[in-house]
């Protein structure tokens, strides 16, 4: 469940850089490193040196598009794109300022969370804590719980909000992620139904991705006024929908994760429901403790996989027609190439097949 890397494909990359995205986020990725420094210099603050590892190298403020500027966009292009969207509804640059660096506090709270529960050992902060994963995860968790209230302070004592202001953004964050966190601890030790694609997309995506999309949207929807707040409201269904895309995405990817722990999958779902005889006969062997390998979703699923992509195609797509119309900037047309795109690592070579059949195919 969470914001992980994107564009690591390269084709997405070039792509993205012919049509001179990556020029128009250049301000937000400036603002978006300004605000992780100045959380890890918080972090300073809070936790002993013993602890801490040395930072790593961020964009430079004066070429946020230098050397370094790439892995940083892929890292939190998420952040970045929703704050280029909050400028473009009329935020002004003090609260940008803000909700970048609450927004960075999210994600970094989401990816510790998701590290418990998906036994990895992903990290936003610079720490040293020795071999233990689950320690590294326990640990983030703790610092950003700090470094949340440290951001929403350091607002107040700039006239920024007030406290019950500050109080009621921690309040609006920690119901959300607890929604989130509920449904995600209600898999714990697998499911034993397969909801039809159209009711897992509404049960389970819809509050996996779309929600945890939607967490950007809790600090200003507290904090903004008249035009901005109607602006935002109106936005914030569409970036849930680009986040139910996301975790349609992500189920392509983890298809094999998900059937070891019995998880509610999408692709799972369309083949139980609408698959063919010979991918539900396959899927039952899985299901029943049968290996998966790595090409099967490419492979023997491959057209229940092209399905579940264009169930992804179709959120996005409405996603960016939505966003066009409160007047985002982002091309409408690059929609798919970001379906593509919002993958980690692991999944660009899956996505790139999968997008190659679709596109033979039609």
């Amino acid at each position: 469940m969470t914001l992980s890397p994107v564009f690591r494909s390269p084709s997405a990359v070039r792509l993205l850089q012919e049509e001179g995205i990556w020029d128009h986020l250049a301000p937000a990725i400036r603002s978006q490193a300004e605000a992780v420094a100045a959380i890890h210099e918080d972090l300073t603050h809070l936790l002993d040196e013993a602890f801490r590892a040395p930072s790593p190298v961020l964009p430079d403020s004066d070429d946020p598009m230098g050397p370094n500027s790439l892995p940083f966009l892929q890292e939190y292009f998420f952040l970045i794109l929703f704050r280029s969207l909050f400028e473009s509804l009329g935020v002004t640059p003090e609260r940008l300022r803000l909700y970048a660096e609450v927004n960075f506090c999210v994600k970094g709270t989401i990816t510790a969370a998701d590290n418990l529960f998906d036994d990895q050992a992903k990290s936003l902060l610079p720490l040293d804590t020795g071999r233990g994963s689950r320690f590294l995860s326990i640990l983030q968790l703790m610092c950003f719980e700090r470094l949340i209230r440290r951001s929403l302070d350091r607002g107040l004592d700039r006239g920024e909000l007030g406290p019950v202001e500050r109080d009621a953004i921690l309040k609006g964050l920690l119901d959300m992620m607890g929604r989130i966190g509920r449904l995600e601890g209600s898999e714990e030790g697998g499911v034993t139904e397969i909801p039809t694609p159209e009711q897992m997309i509404n049960s389970v995506h819809r509050v996996r991705g779309g929600a945890l999309f939607a967490l950007s949207f809790i600090a200003p929807r507290v904090l903004e006024r008249g035009e901005a707040l109607e602006r935002l409201n109106a936005a914030e269904p569409a970036v849930a929908r680009l986040g139910t895309a996301f975790q349609i995405v992500d189920d392509l990817t983890d298809f094999e994760f998900d059937v070891g722990r019995r998880s509610h999958n999408l692709l799972v779902s369309q083949i139980h429901h609408h698959g063919s005889a010979e991918e539900k006969a396959l899927l039952r062997d899985l299901l029943e403790g049968g290996e998966a390998r790595h090409d099967h979703v490419e492979g023997a699923f491959r057209n229940s996989a092209r399905a579940v992509l264009d169930r992804a195609y179709a959120e996005a797509r409405r996603s960016f027609a939505l966003l066009a119309e409160l007047g985002f900037w982002f091309p409408e047309r690059l929609a798919d190439e970001v379906v593509h795109a919002i993958v980690g690592l692991e999944g660009v070579r899956r996505m790139e097949d999968i997008a190659a059949e679709a596109t033979s195919g039609s």
